[in-house]
């Protein structure tokens, strides 16, 4: 179980990827991944679901999530790789689980970059009409490109202020909901203590807080970036596990923290602020610039979440391209050990998906990205049933070098097992809502297609080569 994370050229050389990230780098780019634009205007919905009970929804799943990034972290601990749950799959089931992590986690992120780039390009084109949104997008997808290609130093970098901005925004917005609640600053039009008018703390009752659940639990995806990113760090059984010890915590305070002061100020029965509750509880508290600094806010977390799904998507096709289950060509890396063919592949299909988001009909997008949608219950299905038949692995080897699993998931196996039923308990509650269903039907056919472009490519790879006719007729 080596810490160095080795692939082979097709000219057959090793090549290897640089270890240039630090703790400080792990620990910001994991929360900044769970930090985005989801937060800051997709709370509403959940608030406007299940009302001030939203907060037990958060709670739920948020532990859903801590329990799988925990399983997660302690085989990235024990041994890292930039294809994370694709590697550790494929280990644990098969080369099947491998191949079909790999490429859904790939075209899931793929397509999300797409959605990431038209929102920044369709902000920035409110702000100056005369600039296209044709050129922000390029000039996005020229940037963040090249800081990918640069190294993965100057990635961890770029990721840490980005995600220091937007930690920073969370808690000068938590810190003014404090002073709003206790009296300092006061505001008008608050139903702080006046909850019993509104349906009490539960107004829907358990179905609300089943509904608030399906529409916050994915907003935690992003946080794998860390077992992906643990390849290229320093020391990378240390940094994994100090990294996920922190930040799962702490986007759980800044997630519940920020939702239970939207629900302590604004009615969950006024859907005109719960379109934008971060902006409604500023405008509260008398800031007239509110709607446009959160605008900026929000363009910094999606740029953010660009710059680190390029990074998440091109070291996951350098892992597919290592195993042989992408082109080989993908494995090649600069002379900076930055894998620039599969960042310039993934920086391509990104601009396809940006494509795709301007010239589909809407029909066929909304499957496709209903296809994104849940996906990430598929990673952490896999992520939990892997953990579950590695975890005596992980130990046995441990043993044989005379060490003991840096980081190790709590209450193995009864902890592991109950994430998991919690999970089918999930999609059982996404097929019983005809909103959700969508997604899971759409995700199932993305998984048959994946699956079954992995058996021809199997039998194709058995097929003996004809040989070439030799002799004269």
């Amino acid at each position: 179980m080596s810490t160095t994370e080795h692939q082979t050229d097709p000219a057959g050389r090793p090549e290897r990827l640089a270890h240039g990230l630090r703790t400080r780098h792990l620990t910001m780019m994991g929360l900044g991944s769970a930090i985005g634009a989801g937060l800051f205007l997709g709370s509403g919905l959940g608030i406007a679901a299940a009302g001030p009970a939203v907060l037990v929804s958060y709670a739920i799943a948020g532990a859903i999530v801590v329990l799988v990034m925990r399983m997660l972290a302690e085989m990235a601990s024990a041994l890292p790789s930039s294809g994370s749950f694709s590697v550790y799959a494929e280990a644990a089931l098969g080369r099947w689980a491998g191949f079909l992590l790999g490429w859904l986690y790939w075209f899931t992120i793929v397509m999300v970059l797409g959605v990431e780039v038209t929102g920044v390009a369709g902000i920035v084109h409110g702000w100056w009409p005369a600039v296209p949104q044709w050129a922000v997008a390029a000039a996005v997808v020229a940037v963040f490109g090249a800081i990918n290609l640069v190294g993965v130093r100057q990635f961890g970098e770029a990721e840490f202020w980005f995600a220091t901005v937007k930690v920073l925004a969370i808690v000068g917005f938590l810190v003014l909901g404090v002073l709003i609640v206790v009296g300092v600053v006061p505001v008008s039009g608050s139903v702080l203590g006046e909850w019993a008018q509104y349906g009490g703390f539960a107004p829907a009752g358990l179905p609300g807080i089943a509904a608030g659940l399906l529409t916050v639990v994915f907003a935690f995806g992003g946080i794998e970036i860390v077992t992906i990113a643990a390849a290229e760090a320093r020391d990378p059984q240390s940094a994994v596990a100090s990294a996920t010890r922190t930040i799962l915590w702490r986007i759980l305070f800044f997630y519940v923290g920020s939702v239970a002061i939207m629900v302590a100020l604004i009615p969950w029965t006024d859907a005109a602020r719960l379109e934008s509750p971060f902006v409604s509880v500023l405008q509260m508290a008398g800031f007239d610039g509110a709607a446009r600094l959160m605008e900026v806010v929000v363009v910094l977390a999606l740029l953010s979440a660009f710059n680190a799904n390029v990074y998440a998507t091109s070291r996951m096709l350098f892992s597919l391209g290592g195993r042989g289950d992408a082109p080989a060509l993908a494995t090649r890396v600069s002379r900076r050990d930055v894998p620039w063919v599969a960042v310039l592949v993934s920086v391509f299909f990104g601009v396809v998906a940006v494509l795709l988001n301007y010239l589909l009909p809407e029909s066929l997008l909304g499957v496709l990205l209903n296809a994104v949608g849940s996906a990430l219950l598929v990673v952490w299905i896999l992520v939990v049933v892997s953990q579950l038949r590695l975890r005596p692995r992980l130990e046995v080897a441990a043993a044989e070098r005379g060490e003991t699993l840096r980081l190790r998931a709590w209450g193995y196996p009864w902890l592991s097992w109950a994430t998991l039923v919690a999970l089918v308990v999930v999609v059982g509650l996404m097929l019983s809502d005809a909103a959700a269903r969508p997604q899971i039907a759409a995700t199932a056919g993305l998984v048959v297609v994946i699956l079954l472009v992995y058996v021809v490519a199997r039998a194709v790879r058995r097929v003996p080569a004809v040989p070439a006719a030799t002799g004269r007729r």
